[in-house]
């Protein structure tokens, strides 16, 4: 069985017939070809397929396709387009290595940068908690988003 699904994908309209089971995570990576999204745990807890639905993080392994219909979702692809400050710090500052949590670090990051423009450490550490790395120890994570904050790198309304 499918269903419509009507949503606003990094800024521009997407309408499609998806499988009523299908998570969003499968829908933009097999569907959208957007790969930049991509699912480690398959169980939410680690915010590797993190994308904003209606500007609020989610994971995209849980969330049905359908259960987005008439959101605005953003993906890694579209916050590193509009906001390339943010990925620079990331680089800069060494916050990723492998590049398997990058994405969902990017998209919490710009969340973040979006409701709390000046975070403070603390901030910064209770806000990213959900989105884990085994690489970087966290710290440059910390000064990668620290430096995009102080650099404005995301300005936008909320």
């Amino acid at each position: 069985m499918t269903v419509p699904l009507r949503i606003l994908l990094n800024g521009q309209p997407v309408q499609a017939q998806v499988p009523a089971d299908r998570v969003l995570c499968d829908f933009l990576r097999e569907d959208c070809g957007l790969l930049g999204t991509k699912e480690a745990c398959g169980v939410g807890v680690c915010g590797t397929c993190t994308v904003l639905v209606d500007g609020l993080p989610v994971s995209s392994c849980l969330l049905l396709a359908a259960c987005a219909d008439g959101s605005e979702v953003w993906t890694v692809e579209g916050v590193a387009a509009r906001t390339p400050g943010l990925v620079e710090s990331f680089a800069r500052e060494e916050g990723l290595q492998c590049g398997i949590c990058t994405p969902g670090q990017v998209v919490s990051a710009y969340a973040l940068l979006q409701h709390i423009p000046h975070p403070s450490p603390e901030d910064v550490a209770a806000w990213m908690a959900g989105t884990l790395c085994r690489c970087t120890g966290y710290a440059s994570i910390l000064r990668s988003i620290t430096r995009a904050a102080a650099e404005g790198a995301v300005r936008e309304p909320r």
